[in-house]
């Protein structure tokens, strides 16, 4: 799996809208194409169709519905998520913490947002994820965690073990990032609170999703969430 990689800076953020209401598109593309540095590059009304639109039009992020009729979001995304040079991936949804939402942050979307988010945050939401950063508020991350502790005590325990195990490969320092992370702590926070530059917060952070093989900063959360290294602790220095 190749990492996504931040839209080139300089030039408009290339969008593909996927979303089976052409309403929905229509207003998507109205809300989004009056946005300066925002390049609307088509459109597509199944995820079926994403492969090859991504592949005829080189999108730099996807603004994807998760419920269609023939392929949902969430199989596009799990598709899409192998790609070299993969786009990155909005998931829109009318849910604040829908299992089929974080199945798709699992899979490697960068973030989701809500279809009756005020049109200047999914604005914003797009070109953050164009530059690299998820879209999840620590807000919204927490729902989504407390969605994702919602199996039976065994699964959870599980879950946890494996999650443990695989926290080992991370050194003493990138632990601490990872749980910083976890918190939805920004770079600059988490480089105050450790005493660490930002580009060195980066490059950990760069580490540890190598390290996975993850996608984005919310699947470092939701690792270290189902470790259960969040319970009883707001982060390093940011209590």
């Amino acid at each position: 799996m190749t990492t996504p990689t931040p839209a080139p800076a300089g030039r408009p953020v290339r969008l593909l809208i996927v979303d089976d209401d052409p309403l929905v598109r229509a207003g998507l593309a109205l809300m989004l194409g009056g946005a300066a540095d925002i390049d609307i590059v088509g459109e597509g009304a199944d995820g079926s169709e994403v492969a090859a639109l991504v592949e005829q039009l080189g999108p730099d992020v996807v603004l994807m519905d998760i419920r269609m009729p023939v392929m949902d979001g969430l199989t596009a995304t799990e598709m899409l998520r192998g790609r070299p040079e993969a786009p990155e991936i909005i998931v829109l949804t009318t849910f604040h913490a829908d299992e089929q939402v974080l199945r798709a942050i699992r899979a490697g979307a960068a973030g989701f947002v809500l279809k009756d988010t005020p049109p200047a945050q999914i604005v914003d939401s797009v070109r953050r994820v164009a530059a690299g950063d998820p879209v999840l508020s620590p807000a919204v991350t927490r729902q989504l965690m407390a969605r994702a502790a919602g199996p039976g005590r065994e699964e959870r325990q599980d879950r946890a073990e494996r999650a443990r195990r695989r926290l080992t490969l991370l050194a003493e320092r990138e632990r601490e990032v990872a749980i910083a992370v976890g918190h939805g702590r920004s770079n600059a926070e988490i480089a105050a609170a450790l005493y660490l530059s930002v580009a060195t917060v980066k490059t950990q952070v760069s580490r540890i999703l190598a390290k996975f093989d993850f996608n984005n900063r919310v699947q470092i959360a939701l690792l270290v969430h189902d470790a259960g290294l969040l319970e009883d602790d707001d982060g390093p220095g940011l209590s």
